[in-house]
């Protein structure tokens, strides 16, 4: 216990003596002045007495009435704290140095000041006092009050010299005793005390005040029931101050006497030191709480104990801990049991608390360290704790429910003992399939390898092989994934895996990547016949199915297997109906062909096969020979595409049944459009050899050679010198000889810029740049080609320039390749696949309005994929963030949850409990950051943030001492994001600054 100072309540009993003027003979004229000076100093009119003091000392003639007037004069200035008093006194002293009133000045002036209770004035006079002219009634009154005002300045040592001389003095012997006995008591000295106090105990006015000291003195020589008694005793004639450190003597007496039910209402009733309670405070009343099983009002005191490091706090917390568990609240369990087991001043305690530390994490998981570690730790320190063997097996599972693989490879590449195979075994496969889905397949299929080559659980060897084939199909390796998906339907436990229901999909996929039509078709019948209710794959199956029998020219299987996807009304519907129009001209049924195609147009009038149509509609016109509808087919796909991948190929059409027709005139008008409007493609050349044709047939060759100068690429001469040199470099093209290949089209190249293939020859000659790894070079050729016409060449070249400048990361260069394409596609996947990237680009270059813009694109599209759908909520969540729009984020966020996998998982699920938080609902908000921190502990920079959170929530639900243990962990364990830190300090200083008003112990 803090002592508490009585001292200003008691009355010192110090009699004042009053100043008296003696006359000392009978003055000259000026003594009835000065006399009545005197009698106005008497009565304490200082001012008036002064002015009269001054003016007797100007005109006085006699020595002595002069040194009187001044030493009365400094005496008034004095005792009315004049700012030059005491320079009045000390020019008394050296003008008039041989006057009897100097000592005495000094001590009337000190006895002043000590009356006014200005000790330390009074000090500064004392000390000018000669004690050696002290009288003896003098000396009594000299020493004590000398003494008191060492002692008010807490000079102990000075004022026991003083006070000792006076303690058999009969006036104040008592007073004495009892200021002597007072530092005796503040020195612990509890023996001197006590003498000094009993010998003043039978004075009626020490005796309420004795009966404190008396009782804390014995409440710290461990004499509790003394101390209850004498406390008691004092209790009723105290003040509120003295009533609360009373409180605090008997509670804390009776929880030293283990009488906790007693203590409770004492400790309660103590206020603290200037209204603040110390650690010990708090813990003394929790630990009465918890012995009585009140658990809540046992944590409500526990967790203000805040930047504990002794004894006390580890107690407190490992209380807390236990308090946390009989309450059910297990999150905040497991930092109050991290808290005490971190701390060594009691073994028994830290070793429960590292155990109770250790399940809970496995339990819950744990955003500080990974469950394995912190079970393997426990393990490396208790090797003979009676739970080892539970920990063990705690251990060797928390490397799968943590999902921390990389941390659990770690622990398990270290110990390779044959019981953790198992364990290794899950934890490769496990960690693969992260990888895979963070789309890191090279890795993702070295630990599929890996878990296979374990070979210790028959299941997960059959589960690594199936993803192992997964990985080598994304990697375009189909051959190796074919016999891996073979492998795998063939293992003993294959059909109990989850894999296993769609594997007939998947080996039907590679075959069909692979070209092998009647293979994929067969394991596509297969997957339909078996799998029922998957619906998605369903009608895919259904589709390639038909697709495959359309390649392998059975029409009829086609046809029957493209209505089962019109009749699902699935996103494919329109190809299906398509696909199934084009059968019937395969079967000589051209009419009816001409029938569903029309059919198709009004159907889908949105269709991106609505060209497609309209061009195979206007042919089929052609094969049966009505020619009025194939040109007027023609007009409608040119009027509606108009730099569509068929307007080049219609004019051609519409020209060659002009020409047929014998309608010269009007077929040049369409050849020469086709020439001037899509040059160097292979239909402007085709436009050219039939226009050739007509003014041959004509006679008006040199009409035509005037045409053809004017297209620069048609050469009159050297026609022969560039077939030939274009036909040699496509020759090593088409058998897959690279390096030759380039150098045939380089060459090409250079000889013939504008040559009559010069189209052709860039964009092989880039394919090739592709193929090799040069993918800088074939950045020119690309661009040749997009600079053109629209012809065959343009959708590719624009997919692969816009893949090599975002592996570049030059998105100023990306953007515009990006927005011809999702313009010009003719293919759903590259739409889809520059929408995507336009959206990521815009948001990488912080262009947010237009990265949300794609990203909503991308939504729409109903072929969109889960992880790009993923992409496309995070970044309208990121831009919304960013924007200050947080409805906007919170909706995306959610979208999110229901997709996302992975880290984008782990941002949403954090935001998830960020948005609670701002709504006030702290513990759901918890409830969703211990769910990231389970099941998302490998990301660490959410994990971290979700922490942050969490401290925020406590402090929300008034748990103190969460809220800033958990800070304290931030701070100390995640310097790898300083951000994260800089919040968690931020909230760490606000909360202690709150918290020291009513908390002693927490220093700012």
């Amino acid at each position: 216990m803090r002592k508490i100072s009585w001292l200003f309540y008691l009355p010192l009993f110090i009699i004042t003596a009053t100043v008296s003027a003696q006359k000392s003979t009978i003055y000259t004229s000026d003594s009835k002045d000065f006399n009545k000076a005197v009698s106005l100093f008497n009565d304490g009119q200082y001012t008036s007495a002064q002015i009269i003091f001054n003016k007797v000392e100007e005109t006085a003639t006699a020595e002595e009435l002069k040194s009187d007037c001044a030493y009365y004069a400094a005496n008034c200035a004095i005792r009315t704290n004049q700012a030059n008093a005491d320079a009045l006194m000390e020019r008394f002293v050296s003008d008039y140095p041989t006057s009897v009133k100097q000592n005495q000045a000094y001590i009337e002036v000190a006895h002043y000041h000590f009356d006014q209770g200005n000790y330390p004035q009074a000090l500064e006079w004392f000390d000018k006092v000669d004690e050696s002219q002290l009288s003896a009634s003098d000396r009594d009154k000299f020493n004590f009050q000398k003494g008191y005002s060492f002692f008010n300045a807490k000079k102990k040592k000075e004022a026991t010299v003083y006070l000792n001389k006076v303690v058999n003095s009969a006036e104040y012997g008592s007073q004495a005793k009892y200021y002597l006995g007072f530092m005796a008591y503040e020195g612990d000295d509890y023996k001197q005390a006590t003498k000094y106090f009993d010998e003043v105990s039978g004075e009626e006015k020490y005796k309420e005040k004795l009966s404190y000291y008396q009782a804390d003195m014995n409440f710290k020589l461990g004499n509790f029931q003394k101390a209850i008694d004498l406390g008691e005793k004092a209790m009723a004639k105290s003040n509120p101050a003295e009533k609360s450190e009373l409180n605090k003597i008997i509670g804390e007496s009776y929880f030293n006497l283990k009488k906790y039910d007693t203590a409770i209402p004492y400790l309660v009733a103590y206020k603290g030191k200037k209204g603040r309670w110390s650690n010990t405070d708090f813990y003394q009343l929790g630990y009465a709480y918890y012995k009585q099983k009140d658990y809540e009002n046992a944590i409500s005191q526990f967790n203000k104990i805040i930047g504990g490091k002794d004894f006390v706090a580890q107690n407190a917390y490992y209380h807390l801990g236990e308090s946390y568990l009989n309450t059910n609240k297990k999150q905040q369990a497991l930092n109050a049991f991290k808290n005490a087991s971190e701390m060594n001043f009691d073994a028994a305690i830290q070793e429960d608390a590292s155990l109770n530390y250790a399940k809970l994490s496995y339990e819950l998981g744990n955003s500080y360290q990974s469950v394995p570690a912190v079970l393997q730790a426990f393990l490396n320190k208790y090797p003979d704790n009676a739970s080892r063997s539970e920990v063990e097996k705690l251990l060797i599972d928390s490397y799968i429910s943590s999902k921390n693989y990389k941390g659990a490879l770690v622990l398990l590449e270290k110990n390779k003992a044959p019981e953790n195979k198992l364990a290794y075994q899950k934890v490769l496969f496990y960690s693969g399939l992260e990888l895979y889905t963070d789309g890191n397949y090279e890795e993702a299929l070295k630990m599929f390898s890996r878990s296979i080559s374990v070979q210790r659980d028959a299941v997960f060897t059959a589960r690594a092989t199936f993803w192992k084939g997964e990985t080598e199909y994304v990697l375009d390796d189909f051959k190796s994934a074919l016999s891996s998906f073979k492998q795998f339907i063939a293992a003993s436990q294959a059909a109990t895996t989850p894999e296993f229901k769609n594997s007939n999909y998947n080996i039907a996929y590679t075959y069909f990547k692979l070209k092998e039509y009647d293979q994929a078709g067969n394991y596509f019948q297969s997957q339909i016949e078996k799998v029922k209710d998957d619906k998605v794959r369903l009608n895919d199956s259904y589709l390639r199915l038909a697709d495959c029998r359309f390649v392998t020219s059975k029409y009829g299987a086609a046809m029957d297997a493209y209505v089962k996807v019109i009749e699902s009304k699935s996103v494919d519907a329109d190809y299906a109906y398509f696909q199934k129009a084009i059968c019937y001209g395969f079967i000589a049924k051209n009419d009816k062909k001409i029938e569903e195609l029309n059919a198709f147009l009004q159907l889908y009038p949105k269709s991106e096969y609505r060209d497609d149509a309209l061009f195979e509609l206007g042919n089929t016109y052609v094969a049966e020979n009505k020619t009025d509808l194939a040109v007027k087919t023609y007009d409608r796909l040119n009027t509606e595409f108009k730099r569509g991948s068929f307007t080049s190929r219609a004019i051609l059409r519409q020209g060659l049944v002009y020409y047929n027709s014998d309608k010269d005139e009007q077929a040049l008008v369409k050849f020469k459009k086709v020439a001037a409007d899509f040059p160097k493609t292979p239909e402007a050349l085709e436009a050219v050899a039939t226009a050739r044709l007509i003014y041959v047939d004509s006679g008006r060759v040199d009409e035509y050679a005037n045409w053809v100068r004017t297209l620069d690429f048609v050469a009159v001469t050297d026609a022969e010198l560039d077939n030939d040199t274009y036909e040699a470099a496509e020759k090593q093209f088409q058998q897959n000889n690279t390096k030759q290949a380039i150098v045939g089209f380089s060459g090409y190249v250079a000889k013939f810029p504008r040559g009559i293939h010069a189209l052709q020859a860039n964009y092989y000659l880039a394919q090739s740049y592709f193929s090799d790894g040069s993918e800088s070079k074939s950045i020119a050729n690309y661009e040749f080609v997009i600079a053109q016409s629209r012809s065959e060449y343009t959708e590719q070249s624009l997919s692969r320039l816009a893949q090599i400048f975002l592996k570049n990361k030059d998105y100023d260069k990306a953007i515009p390749v990006l927005s011809r394409l999702e313009n010009e596609a003719d293919i759903s996947q590259n739409k889809t696949f520059a929408q995507s990237n336009l959206m990521k680009s815009y948001y990488d270059k912080k262009d947010y309005p237009n990265s949300v813009i794609y990203a909503e694109k991308v939504l729409m599209n109903p072929k969109t994929d889960d992880d790009v759908k993923s992409d496309a909520q995070i970044i309208i969540a990121r831009a919304a963030m960013q924007t200050g729009d947080e409805a906007k984020a919170r909706t995306a966020y959610a979208k999110l949850m229901t997709i996302a996998k992975g880290e984008l998982a782990a941002e949403a699920l954090y935001y998830d409990a960020y948005f609670k938080n701002k709504d006030g609902k702290f513990e759901v908000s918890n409830v969703a950051v211990q769910k990231l921190a389970k099941n998302y502990s490998s990301y660490k920079y959410f994990g971290a943030k979700g922490l942050v959170l969490m401290a925020k929530n406590f402090y929300g639900l008034k748990d103190s001492y969460q809220a800033t243990y958990i800070l304290e962990n931030v701070i100390q364990n995640f310097t790898d994001f300083p951000a994260v830190v800089s919040e968690a300090q931020t909230e760490l200083d606000a909360i202690k600054s709150e918290e020291s008003k009513t908390n002693s112990s927490i220093i700012k």
